[in-house]
This record gives C-alpha cells, structure tokens and sequence, in this order.
C-alpha cells in the first residue's frame, strides 16, 4: 500500500516590498516560524530558494508582489496543528498588515506519494485547478478536505 502525504501550497500578496518598513514585522517572524514548522511534528519538508532559507526571492508568478509557500507534511492533522495551534497562529493572525485580503483561494492542499516533492510548477497547477474546478479530492482546502487515496 502507497503512503500518502499532504502537499500545501499558499500566496500572497504582499502590501508592501519585502525591504520595506510595513513587512518588517513579517520578515522578523519568517526564520523563527520557518524553523518552528521544520521542528513541528508531521514536518517534512518546504521548498527554500536557492539563496535564501525561506522562498520569498522566487517569484513563480509574474507579479513581483506575489510570495509562495510549499511544504509537505505527514498528515492534514500535523498541518493544521501547526497552522492554528503553534506560535504560527500570531502570525496568521496579523496577516492583514502585510498582505492584501484575497478574492479568490489562495491555499490548496494535495495528497502525493510519501518520497515525493512537488515542484513551484506543481502547486501553481493545483491552485489554478482549484481555481478553476473547485474542491475535489485533487485539490482541496481545510475546510473541505479529502483523505489521502488509499483510504477513500
């Protein structure tokens, strides 16, 4: 039997450049909350840039105000756990004050076999999906989510 894990991907637009004084705040949380999650429990990996330990200097978009965030994680329930019940949920709570409230998803999840790493590409596919098709077992949100194959 294939083991599954949960793929996450999120953006946002940013109200302001990264260097400016309006994302300080946010920058000044970004390695402590990059290593919380890497300490989490169902941490398994996230995508970093080339020359930075967080992905703020890929721009997959071509929007510049547009940052990226991919991680995969053992189960839905490990995700959560750290999106809204660690020291994250300060973070997430403050988001209006460096990104522009969305009118359109800006989160999706997907399940992948266990060993597997998506690509930028990847995740960009699955939110355009979402997008596009709505919730289904192929992309899906926490409010509506789906189990990983092998148990559906």
């Amino acid at each position: 039997m294939t083991v599954y894990h949960l793929a996450q991907f999120n953006i946002a637009r940013m109200l302001a450049p990264l260097d400016s004084p309006q994302m300080a705040g946010f920058m000044g949380q970004l390695d402590t909350l990059n290593a919380l999650a890497e300490q989490s429990e169902g941490f398994v990996w996230r995508y970093v840039s080339a020359d930075t330990n967080d992905s703020t200097t890929d721009r997959p978009y071509e929007d510049d105000t547009l940052i990226t965030n991919l991680s995969v994680w053992q189960s839905l329930e490990h995700l959560h756990q750290y999106t809204y019940y660690s020291d994250h949920v300060g973070a997430f709570r403050q988001r209006g004050d460096w990104f522009e409230r969305p009118t359109e998803p800006i989160m999706v999840l997907w399940w992948l076999p266990a060993g597997q790493r998506p690509t930028l590409g990847d995740a960009i596919a699955k939110l355009d999906y979402l997008r596009e098709h709505g919730v289904s077992a192929a992309a899906f949100t926490f409010k509506q989510s789906f189990p990983p194959p092998a148990q559906r």
